[in-house]
């Protein structure tokens, strides 16, 4: 999984002065940057929280703003509280200096600039975010199965919902669960069980590239289908069933593996959340152990026997 989803680090420049802007342009052109220019503190916070860029430097000097209450607003905003920032000023004011990395600033440099000196700056501060970024990535993932752990899921799903509602868009959900897994570690041993669900989610890793499968918790499995609508979603479901269906293991090769599937979309509920997407999502997958586990069910239907498909 990539750390950062833009290969090349953005720098974002809250200045007033458009000779700095030029000189920045120039003199960075060789530093591997995108780099991003705003000429008063309003533009400055809105180009934030719209680009996230992974590193800002701020003049302490704005015309419509102290450069102090921007890094305040910035530093207050959950979007944009870890992005580091580099003060800027020309001034000799150690006292808004002092102020500024009390309130979290990153760093400072002086104007005039020494160019080599402002690279080394920027560099640790990129790092620095990237590090960051890796950090609460990597807190996001389940240890054993490599997928998105429940909180990311959590969070995945509420950004989702809230584009497909805006934007009148198809969402869908498949919960899943894996069939007699408790008999299954009861049997043959918890580092078996452990590697069917690293199989298993190897296997819903392998869907489309848009979807998002996460691990719900112990042998429950999650995938989120960003504008895909229930019947797509059925196919999916189905197509992972089989594939658990028919994974053999060399050291136990008498075991077949099962999975249940219950599959909902926005359009089956009659109270539009996340939190219904899920109960719906939930009730269909325990319709589905209901009628024999083994199979795929959608919520809202009640007779699906004809929704298993035959290995």
């Amino acid at each position: 999984m990539q750390v950062c989803e833009h290969q090349i680090p953005r720098l974002l420049a809250i200045d007033d002065s458009e000779l700095i802007h030029r000189l920045l342009k120039s003199r960075l052109r060789g530093e591997r940057l995108e780099i991003h220019a705003a000429m008063t503190a309003e533009e400055g916070l809105e180009m934030a929280r719209a680009l996230l860029p992974e590193v800002i430097l701020l003049d302490i000097d704005l015309p419509d703003q102290n450069g102090v209450d921007v890094l305040r607003e910035l530093k207050t905003d959950s979007t944009t509280h870890d992005i580091p920032v580099i003060f800027v000023s020309g001034s000799t004011d150690a006292d808004a200096r002092v102020r500024g990395l009390d309130m979290g600033a990153h760093d400072f440099v002086a104007k005039p600039f020494d160019m080599a000196e402002l690279k080394a700056r920027i560099r640790s501060a990129v790092r620095i975010c990237l590090l960051i970024k890796m950090l609460a990535q990597r807190a996001q993932i389940d240890g054993l199965t490599g997928l998105w752990n429940r909180a990311c899921f959590d969070q995945r799903l509420k950004q989702e919902f809230a584009e497909a509602t805006r934007y009148g868009r198809d969402l869908s959900l498949i919960l899943c669960d894996l069939d007699h897994f408790k008999t299954l570690n009861d049997d043959h041993g918890h580092p078996f069980g452990d590697q069917v669900l690293e199989d298993f989610a190897e296997i819903l890793s392998s869907g489309r590239g848009g979807d998002v499968p996460c691990r719900y918790g112990g042998e429950e499995f999650v995938v989120i289908l960003p504008d895909t609508p229930a019947d797509e979603a059925m196919i999916a479901a189905n197509r992972y069933r089989e594939a658990i269906r028919n994974m053999r293991w060399e050291e136990h090769p008498d075991v077949q593996s099962t999975a249940s599937f219950g599959v909902a979309d926005l359009k089956c509920l009659s109270e539009v959340s996340t939190e219904h997407l899920v109960d719906a999502a939930d009730k269909a997958l325990y319709q589905a152990k209901q009628q024999g586990r083994d199979r795929v069910c959608l919520a809202g239907q009640s007779d699906q026997n004809d929704l298993k498909l035959s290995a």
